[in-house]
C-alpha cells in the first residue's frame, strides 16, 4: 500500500536525519560556517559501473504539477480537449490527507481514501466495547458520523511562481552561505504569504522546491479541521491478503473509506468534486491518478542512484527487517492492550516499507533499469555540452557529486549507525540507547554552555519504554550492527564483552544509569566530565570512527544538497516543462491507461472481481491473511460477483497517492489508487518503467457493489449516486 511518510508518533526512518541539530558544526547569523568536503576521492571505485540502454524522455515519469499542466501532451495522446477549466475542476476535487491523498466525491463534503490511509483515525473514533478497526464502522444518520480529533485535510486553492523571487536572493549570496540564505528566504517569503491571510481563512502557505531548487512554487491550501467517519470497511477486507499480498497483483482488496468535511457544524458545500461515474473503465481507457506523491529521486544523477542502491537503502532496508522483529516481539507479550493495536498499525506501515525499500535495493542494482538511466544521464550531459556555458556550469557540478558517492562510501555503514531510527522519542529504537547516543555525541563535540543544557534537557525528556521491550529492542539493534559490521566485528565483540546479545541486552537495562527517565534525571546532573556507564560503552566501543564518518559523512551531505540544487537549474534549462520535476508530497496529476502485464509466464487481466475474492478464500482456507469478515463469509444472493473489484492502469504513482482518485477524461471517478505492484515498488523513485509495473487501484463498480449489497449502506450510496446524476 502506498502510504507516506507514515507511523504516528514515529520520527521518519526514511530521512537520514542526524540525533542533534547541535551535531553540525556550530553557525551564526552573521558567519555561516562552509561545507568542509574531504578533497581527495577515494583510491578505488566502490560502486559498481552501468553499461548505457536505450531511454526514453519519460522514464523521468509522468507526475506533472498543475502550474505547468501538459495540455497540449493529454490533448495528443487521449484525444480529449483538457482547457484551464478541466485543470481547474481537477486541482480543486482533489485533497491532501496526512501522508496519504483524497477527493471529494459529492457536493456535499464526502470525501473518499483508503482505508489504510486512517487506520489510526478509525481506532480513535471506537467508543468502549467496540472494535472499530476489526468490525468495521457505518455512519447509518448524518447524526451518526463522528468526528475525528486532531485531523485535517488541504485542498489546493492558488499556485504563485516565486523562482525568480527566491533566487534572485540566493544567486546574490556567496556560494557557502546559499544553501542557509535560501532557507531563510523560503521562511521568510513564506510567512509574508501566510500573513496576508486572517486565521480565519483557515489558508496554509507552503513554498515548493521544483526540479531540486531549480523552480520555486507558492502552494496555498485551504484546511479543514472538522472531518467526521462516515464509513469503513472491516481491516480484513480493507486490508486483505495481508502484507502476504501486499505490492502484488492479481489482487483483491476493498480498501476504502469515506468521510466528510464539515463547516459550522454542517456538511460542506463543494462546487467541485468528482463524481462516480456510470460506466466503469476498460482496457486501454486512458485515466489520471490525481494525488500528492511523496518523494522520487529521477533527478538523481547515476552516482547519487547507484550509491542508494549500494549502501544507503539497503542499510535502511537491514534496519527494518530487525526492528520489525523486535515490534513483533513486544507486541506478543500483551496483544490485547490498547497500546497494542497502535503498534499493531505501526507494524502494517512497518513492514509495507520493508518490502517498498527491499525492492528498490533489487531496482537500484538492476542493470537495465540502471543502464536506462546511465543513457539518460548520457543525454542530458550531452544537451549540456551543445551549449559552452552550461557545459562549465553543470557538468562540473556532475562529475564532483560522483565523488562524493564514492567518499560516502568510504565512511559507511557508521554514520547510518547514529541517524536511522534513534532520534530522541523514536518508536523505533530503544529509548536508553537514544539517551546514551546523545550523551556520546556530547563526549566528542565542543559545544557552548547554552547548546550543551539544551542537550542535556533532551536526554532527561526522552520517555521510558517497558523493561522487557528495552530488553527485546537492544538485542535487535545488536543484531543489526552485527548484520552490517560482521558476528566478528571488534567492535560488536568490545560491546559485548563476552556476552550473547539476549544476555547483554538484559544487562543494560538492569545497571544502566540510563534505563529509565527517573535515573536519567539524576545521572545528567552528575558532572559531566566524570559521566561512565555501560550504555555510554556501547557508542564509546567504536572509538574515534563512528564520530568522525559520521560527520566526515555530514559535510559530505551539505555539500551534495547544495550542488544539487544547483543542478537542478541544468535540468530545466535543458528540458523545462517536457518532464516534471520530482515528486515532493505535493499536489500532481499522473496520466496513464488500463492495462493488463506479462508476468510469472502467463498474463494478469486488467481487473479482478468478487469471484477471485472468493476463490482466494476458499484457496487458502482457515489461513488467516485470506479469512473473510463475517457478514462477506456468505454471499448475499444480490452480490453481483463478476463485478469487477481491482484493476492496474499504467498511472505513475509512489508513497502519498494511497487514496488518490482514478479518474476519467470526464473526472469521473473510475477507481482508487491503493497500492503498486511488485515490478514497480522498486523502481519508481528512479525511473518511470511500465513494461510491467502498474497502479493497483479499487474499482468504483466494486465499491458501489460492496457498499449497497455487503453493508447495506444505503444513505451513502444515494449520495454517491445523487451527486454522479447532478
Amino acid at each position: 500500500m502506498y502510504q507516506f511518510p507514515s507511523l504516528k508518533h514515529l520520527t521518519a526512518v526514511f530521512s537520514l536525519l542526524f540525533v542533534l541539530s547541535c551535531a553540525a558544526p556550530q553557525q551564526t547569523a552573521e558567519q555561516p560556517a562552509a561545507p568542509q568536503p574531504v578533497t581527495e576521492p577515494a583510491p578505488v571505485s566502490l560502486l559498481p559501473v552501468f553499461e548505457p540502454l536505450p531511454s526514453s524522455i519519460l522514464d523521468n515519469g509522468r507526475m506533472w504539477t498543475f502550474e505547468h499542466a501538459p495540455v497540449e501532451y493529454f490533448a495528443e495522446t487521449y484525444n480529449f480537449d483538457p482547457d484551464d477549466a478541466w485543470f481547474e475542476r481537477a486541482r480543486l476535487g482533489a485533497v491532501r490527507l496526512p501522508g496519504c491523498s483524497g477527493s471529494f466525491i459529492s457536493p456535499n463534503g464526502l470525501v473518499m481514501t483508503n482505508h489504510h490511509c486512517v487506520r489510526d483515525q478509525i481506532t480513535q473514533i471506537g467508543r468502549e466495547g467496540e472494535r472499530t478497526l476489526d468490525d468495521g464502522f457505518y455512519a447509518v444518520t448524518l447524526s451518526d458520523e463522528r468526528m475525528i480529533e486532531g485531523y485535517y485535510l488541504d485542498q489546493l486553492v492558488d499556485i504563485r511562481d516565486l523562482t525568480d523571487l527566491i533566487l534572485d536572493e540566493v544567486d546574490s549570496a556567496p556560494i557557502e552561505q546559499q544553501a542557509q540564505v535560501r532557507s531563510q528566504v523560503i521562511q521568510r517569503v513564506q510567512a509574508e504569504l501566510s500573513a496576508e491571510f486572517d486565521e480565519s481563512d483557515n489558508i496554509v502557505v507552503q513554498v515548493v522546491s521544483l526540479f531540486n531548487g531549480g523552480r520555486y512554487s507558492a502552494y496555498f491550501f485551504r484546511r479543514y479541521s472538522d472531518v467526521r467517519m462516515v464509513m469503513a470497511p472491516e481491516l480484513q477486507i480493507g486490508y486483505y491478503g495481508g502484507d502476504t499480498d501486499n505490492f502484488t497483483y492479481p489482487r483483491y482488496n476493498l480498501d476504502m473509506s469515506f468521510m466528510r468535511v464539515y463547516e459550522d457544524d454542517a456538511p460542506l458545500e463543494t462546487p467541485f468534486f468528482f463524481p462516480f461515474a456510470t460506466q466503469g473503465v476498460e482496457s486501454g481507457d486512458g485515466v489520471f491518478v490525481i494525488g500528492n506523491p511523496g518523494s522520487t529521486t529521477r533527478l538523481n544523477t547515476v552516482a547519487q542512484l547507484t550509491y542508494a542502491g549500494q549502501f544507503q537503502l539497503d542499510i535502511i532496508h537491514n534496519f527494518l527487517y530487525h526492528t520489525l522483529n523486535g515490534l513483533d516481539a513486544i507486541f506478543a507479550l500483551d496483544p490485547d492492550t490498547e497500546e497494542a493495536q497502535q503498534l499493531r498499525n505501526t507494524i502494517f506501515g512497518l513492514r509495507n516499507a520493508e518490502k517498498l525499500y527491499g525492492g528498490q535495493v533489487l531496482a537500484h542494482r538492476d542493470p537495465y533499469l540502471m543502464g536506462r538511466r546511465t543513457d539518460n544521464e548520457n543525454n542530458f550531459i550531452a544537451s549540456l555540452r551543445e551549449d559552452p556555458a552550461l557545459a562549465e556550469e553543470f557538468i562540473p557540478i556532475i562529475e564532483r557529486i560522483a565523488e562524493i558517492q564514492e567518499l560516502k562510501a568510504s565512511l559507511a555503514p557508521y554514520p547510518y549507525l547514529m541517524s536511522i531510527g534513534m532520534e530522541p522519542n523514536s518508536g523505533l529504537s530503544s529509548a536508553l540507547l537514544q539517551r546514551a547516543l546523545v550523551a556520546y555525541r556530547l563526549n566528542h563535540q565542543e559545544l557552548d554552555s547554552e547548546t550543551r543544557s539544551r542537550a542535556v534537557g533532551s536526554i532527561a525528556n526522552i520517555g521510558d519504554k517497558e523493561a522487557e521491550a528495552e530488553v527485546i529492542m537492544i538485542e535487535n539493534h545488536l543484531h543489526y550492527l552485527a548484520s552490517l559490521l560482521g558476528e566478528d566485528s571488534e567492535y560488536l565483540a568490545r560491546i559485548l564483552n563476552g556476552r550473547d546479545k539476549a544476555a547483554f541486552a538484559r544487562y543494560l537495562v538492569e545497571n544502566s544509569a540510563l534505563a529509565t527517565q527517573e535515573q536519567t534525571a539524576a545521572f545528567v546532573q552528575t558532572d559531566f566530565d566524570s559521566w561512565s556507564d555501560p550504555a555510554l560503552d556501547y557508542f564509546m566501543a567504536f572509538g574515534s570512527t563512528l564520530f568522525d564518518n559520521t560527520m566526515a559523512f555530514q559535510m559530505l551531505g551539505m555539500e551534495e544538497n547544495q550542488l544539487e540544487t544547483r543542478l537542478g537549474r541544468g535540468w530545466f534549462a535543458v528540458y523545462g516543462t517536457s518532464i516534471p520535476p520530482d515528486a515532493t508530497f505535493s499536489p500532481r496529476i499522473a496520466d496513464g491507461v488500463v492495462a493488463g502485464y506479462e508476468y510469472n509466464g502467463t498474463f494478469a487481466p486488467a481487473y479482478t472481481t468478487f469471484y477471485g475474492l472468493y476463490d482466494r478464500h476458499h484457496s487458502h482456507r482457515n489461513e488467516p491473511e485470506w479469512a473473510l469478515p463475517e457478514r462477506w463469509a456468505t454471499p448475499s444472493a444480490t452480490l453481483d460477483l463478476a463485478t469487477p473489484l481491482n484493476f492496474v492502469s499504467t498511472n505513475d504513482i509512489i508513497g502519498g497517492n494511497s487514496g488518490s482518485p482514478v479518474v476519467n477524461t470526464r473526472l469521473e471517478v473510475v477507481g482508487l489508487a491503493f497500492d503498486g505492484n511488485v515490478e514497480s515498488m522498486g523502481s519508481s523513485t528512479l525511473i518511470l518503467d511500465d513494461r510491467s509495473a502498474r497502479a493497483v487501484s479499487v474499482d468504483s463498480r466494486g465499491m458501489l457493489e460492496a457498499l449497497r449489497h455487503v453493508y447495506r449502506a444505503d444513505r451513502l450510496v444515494r449520495e454517491i449516486e445523487d451527486a454522479r446524476n447532478r
